[in-house]
Parts: C-alpha cells; structure tokens; sequence
C-alpha cells in the first residue's frame, strides 16, 4: 500500500472517530427541531420512541450540500424527527469518499444505528455483511415493527426478490422506483442553440456526433466539447451504455441472444476505445477525462467550456437551463438519442434503472442498542404520511393539495432565492436522490419543469436496453465474495487500460494483451457466477 493510501486511511479512521466520540457525548449535535409551517403538519405520537436519540451515518446529496453542508441543517431530517418523535444525529462522510469512509468505520467496530449506503456492493455482499455482524437480518424486525414495508413487498413479490439475499435474508429498508417511468432520467445532453448556430442537426450516429463536436471545436472554440464524469471511476459517465452502447456492448455484464457477457473483453470495445482514442487527440473530449467530478461538470456545462455530456434531467438540463440562459437568452440544452453506428437503428444501450437499485437502502447495525426503534422510524417512509413527506416534503410549505394532487410550491419550483428546482427539492423531500421510501411518479411531473426536460426521458427511453440488462438478482455469500474478488482486479485492469489507450499511452494493439490479462482474472468464472445467480432468479 503506498504512504499516500496509509495516509488517507489515517485520517479518515481520525475523522470517524472523533464523529462517533462527538455523537456519543454532545446533544447538541443532534438535528435542530424544524421551524414551525405556516400549515400545520400531522404529528405521529410514537411514545415507545419518544425521547430516543439514534445515530444515523449517510453521506449528503450533493444538490442539497451546495446549498446546506451539514445533514442536520436540512428541513427533511428536521421534519423527519418532528414527526416521528426520533432525534438524530448524523455522522457524515466527506464528499466523494463513503466507500472508503464506510470501510473504516467498520474496522472500528463503533457503529451508529443506522447505516445508509450502498450494501450490495460491499465485499461478499450483504449477506457477508450479516454473517460478519456489521448489519442486522431484518426478517423479524420488519415482521414485527415495520407493518408499511411488509405491506408493500407482499404486494410486489417481483421486488420482494430482489431486496432479499439468496438465502432470503432482508438487509435494508430499500429505496424504490414506484412507476417504469421513473427508471430512466439520464443521457446525452447537448447545446441545441449551438447545433442551430451551426447549422447542424442533433447528432445520432457517431460519425455524427463526431462532426458536431468537430464544429463546437474548430468553429465555436469550446475547450472540452465532450465532458462527463470520470469519478468515482474512469469512465463512469458512459457507463449507462452512452457511446460506447453503439458498438453493441456495455462496459459491464450484459445479455445477448439469453448469454451473459463482460462487455470489455468483446471486440466492439475495441472500437469504441479507437473512437475515444482519435476524438481524445483532437481535443473533442474533456482532457481531464479521469477526474470530472460533478462540481466540474457543472462548471463545464454552465461556463459553456462543454457543449455536450451524458447526465440527467433533473440535475443536468433542470439545473443548468436558467443558469445558462441567464447569460445567454439564446442559449438552449436538450437531449440527443443514445448514438448508434447506422443511422435509424434503435440504441441496444442506454441508462434504465431497476425499481430496487440497492442505493439508498438504510440497515440496521448489529451493534445497535435501538434496533426496534430504528425500524419503526425507518417503516415511516412507506406509511401514507412518510410517503409524503419523502416525495413532497412538508404540505404549506414544500407543497399543497390542489385536488387531491400534492403540487410543489414556488418555494420549490420558483425559488426566491435562485435554487434550482433540484436544489431546493433536495432540501425538503427526498424524492430527486434515493432512501428508505417508494419514489412517487407525481415527483417527476413536476419536478420536470422544461418541456425538453419532459422531452428528455422519452427520447433517452427509446432504446432496447431491457432485453439486454441484468435483472436485479441475489447472489449467495461465497458467490459475491468470489464475485467481488475476481471483479475489483478485472475492473482495475479496465480502467486502467481503458484509460492508457484513450489517452494514448498505449497503443491501441495492446488491447489483445489486456484481454488476455482479463481472463487469466478469472472473469470466465465472474461469468458463470452471474449466470448461475440469473438461472435461479428466473425459477424463484
């Protein structure tokens, strides 16, 4: 390990520490109670939860942290507490880092109560992450003290599979997409006043899209005409299948003709590498393709240093448009169709979420003294009350009812203090990012306020992706361990490499080596694991 990750791993391990310390001995750290509304909210008496205090460790949205850097300052949680008579106090991760934070947490041994993150990715999965008490199995706390959730999953059996475990372990109160049209909200976004400009129509092919960024380029000066993010990972904004989704492969596990493959070891990712490859040395792409985080992306896009990216509705064009445009009256954002390579093709690719992600899922540590209670506050998300308060926040304030429709309010969709809608929504719901609760479709009606916003989610749709992902499928605790020990060296490999050939540190021969080095990781059985785990989800 190099003294730069010894070093980093110190500090967090300090940071959590003193966090937990200052959790444990200062009620003052806990959320302050929320200012009263101008519409009295509906108070949920608990009496066995009264007075209690849990500590609860999540990392903040990163639209709500650009207005409020502490968790405790937002009204949601403010709300939260009010109403379930349930104080918090949080233990917040640095931005960017809850994967590495949450790997020192549980070294420690000290855990909170509750534990928001992303359990299907930790090592061996959540089933390891049970049988090593770092969580609870929630069968008998959900059978006993969370009646909403149990409600809800045995009406939706077709998720209830896949927020368990293989062995039929629950581990967290999931986030879900409670409508198909929720599952798609990202892809290719492009400055549509620019392709007018330009004479240009919006591109859908690659040769396309290389002749538009070819103009933004040489006939409009943008520095980076082609950004997106490269964090937490090397090209992880085209991971949704963007780009490299036209050579028919995904980077990642995909199905084709009913066979699961690993996209990168596939000949058409050596095409799309090729392309990446000549539009990086013509300077089509952002040159800090590897460290465009979404504060950098923001900046790209608004500064006009970008003309085009792959992000989403909401945060992207909902976010950037009356920015934009502030400065620019002309100026206009818009969606572009994930690219193919012959025209009038349907995209094999694109961004499609399942209803259960595994983001946003809250367990329940084993070392909690106050699982009862953690699960009674948790199943208010799903009751009829939580569900509003999740999804519109709080009525008179954030919304009011206009015929039985909770609609937002100026505060929300015109904010007199210039928030974008995704940024004041963050604030005082949590229906624009993930958590314990089933996201409401009404959110999206609203919340898509531009008709191209509203445009977006049809055109990025329109591909034939669901024949091609994954199900959302348990794996067994030796099946995710050997999983993820195979896929953290393959993906490694991967975005290293991908990089280097990109980049041109490589020659773009020596991707025939690589894909050598791919197998000789074991990816074949990486293969046979995912395939073996999608043979039983389809006989559950």
């Amino acid at each position: 390990m190099s003294k730069r990750c010894i070093s980093t791993s110190i500090l967090l391990f300090m940071w959590v520490i003193t966090l937990l310390l200052s959790a444990c001995t200062s009620g003052n750290n806990s959320a302050k109670p929320a200012e009263e509304p101008n519409k009295a909210t509906t108070q949920v008496e608990q009496p066995d939860q009264a007075k209690k205090t849990l500590s609860y460790w999540s990392e903040l949205n990163g639209n709500a942290a650009s207005v409020k850097p502490n968790i405790q300052d937002i009204p949601f949680f403010q709300e939260w507490q009010k109403r379930t008579g349930v104080r918090l106090t949080f233990i917040q991760p640095p931005s960017n880092q809850a994967k590495e934070a949450m790997n020192v947490l549980l070294a420690s041994g000290d855990l909170p109560d509750m534990m928001e993150y992303e359990w299907d990715n930790h090592p061996g999965g959540p089933e390891k992450a049970i049988n090593d008490g770092y969580i609870l199995k929630l069968n008998d706390l959900i059978d006993k003290h969370a009646p909403n959730l149990k409600k809800y999953l045995s009406e939706h059996p077709e998720i209830d599979k896949q927020v368990k475990t293989d062995n039929g372990s629950y581990y967290v109160f999931p986030f879900i997409r409670g409508d198909e049209l929720l599952r798609t909200y990202q892809g290719p976004i492009i400055r549509l006043d620019w392709l007018q400009e330009l004479g240009l129509q919006t591109p859908t092919t690659i040769d396309e899209w290389y002749t538009v960024l070819k103009a933004f380029k040489e006939k409009k000066g943008v520095a980076a005409p082609l950004t997106f993010l490269g964090v937490p990972n090397p090209l992880f904004g085209i991971e949704g299948g963007a780009f490299v989704g036209a050579y028919g492969i995904k980077k990642g596990f995909y199905l084709d003709n009913g066979q699961v493959k690993y996209g990168p070891m596939e000949d058409g990712y050596k095409q799309f590498l090729a392309t990446f490859r000549k539009w990086y040395a013509e300077g089509l792409i952002d040159k800090n393709i590897a460290t465009v985080d979404t504060k950098t992306l923001d900046a790209n896009m608004i500064s006009g240093r970008s003309g085009a990216t792959i992000w989403n509705a909401g945060a992207g064009i909902g976010k950037w448009q009356p920015i934009v445009q502030d400065k620019e009256k002309a100026a206009l954002l818009g969606p572009a169709p994930y690219p193919v390579l012959i025209k009038g093709d349907k995209p094999k690719f694109g961004q499609r979420s399942y209803a259960y992600v595994g983001t946003g899922g809250v367990a329940i540590s084993s070392k909690s003294k106050n699982a009862e209670a953690a699960a009674k506050l948790l199943d208010y998300g799903y009751s009829d009350e939580g569900h509003m308060l999740f999804n519109f926040g709080i009525e008179g304030i954030s919304y009011n009812l206009e015929g039985g429709y909770p609609r937002y309010t100026d505060l929300i969709l015109k904010n007199p203090n210039k928030l974008a809608p995704s940024q004041a929504l963050s604030l005082y719901n949590r229906a624009s990012y993930f958590g314990p609760f089933v996201q409401d479709v009404r959110y999206m009606e609203q919340y898509y306020t531009l008709p191209q916003q509203r445009e977006a989610i049809q055109v990025w749709a329109n591909t034939d992706v669901d024949s091609h992902v994954l199900p959302q499928m348990p794996k067994t605790e030796l099946e995710s361990a050997e999983l993820s020990s195979i896929m953290i060296d393959v993906m490694t490999l991967v975005d290293e490499m991908s990089l280097k050939i990109i980049l041109g540190v490589e020659p773009l021969d020596t991707f025939d080596n690589y894909v050598s080095k791919i197998k000789a990781s074991k990816i074949d059985r990486a293969i046979q694991i995912q395939k073996s785990a999608l043979d039983r989800y389809y006989k559950r």
